[in-house]
């Protein structure tokens, strides 16, 4: 059965965008980019809420500037091919290798649960992960936390009444001072 992984970067106070709606401080240095690139690659499918989904539109056309270098031309092109999963109540089309949400989240996760295929389902955004996670349909967290307090914002975490314990998998650090950390959802 194909996994649900969320991954974001998160300041170390928690947050995945400041209180200004600014993420800058999450620019990764070339190994970060690299780590996140084959990330991406490991997932069969990713779903995100509309705030991010307009967010990584940026990936669909930024291989049109030839001044890139190849890590973000990578990236794009990983990006582009996976196939996207798009949760919106407000947008009528979504472009690129995505399609809109035909059913709630939970109907759409064990629908690709049960489909062949390789790779992890990936979700990103808040809101959408909130909902995944209150459900107890996330089986990872993968944090990517970076050294800043950014002193409030959008919460990596959901806040919700119930306790979810976590087995350590996996870390790693990167020269930039941020730290990943991959955590299993103990069942």
């Amino acid at each position: 059965m194909r996994s649900v992984t969320y991954s974001m970067g998160v300041s170390l106070d928690g947050y995945i965008v400041g209180p200004d709606g600014g993420f800058d401080w999450t620019a990764p240095d070339e190994g970060l980019f690299r780590f996140a690139t084959d990330e991406v690659r490991e997932a069969g499918v990713h779903l995100l809420g509309r705030r991010l989904y307009e967010t990584m539109l940026y990936w669909e056309t930024v291989d049109q500037n030839p001044s890139l270098g190849f890590s973000t031309l990578e990236f794009a092109a990983v990006w582009r091919a996976l196939p996207k999963v798009v949760f919106s109540t407000t947008l009528p089309a979504v472009q690129g290798n995505a399609r809109l949400a035909s059913g709630g989240l939970a109907e759409e996760i064990e629908r690709l649960r049960a489909e062949p295929g390789d790779g992890n389902i990936a979700i990103g955004g808040a809101t959408l992960a909130a909902q995944a996670a209150e459900s107890g349909l996330i089986d990872e967290y993968r944090t990517r936390v970076y050294p800043v307090l950014v002193g409030g914002g959008i919460p990596f975490f959901p806040r919700h009444e119930r306790r979810v314990d976590l087995e350590l998998v996996e870390t790693r650090a990167f020269s930039s001072g941020v730290v990943y950390l991959r955590h299993r959802v103990a069942r």
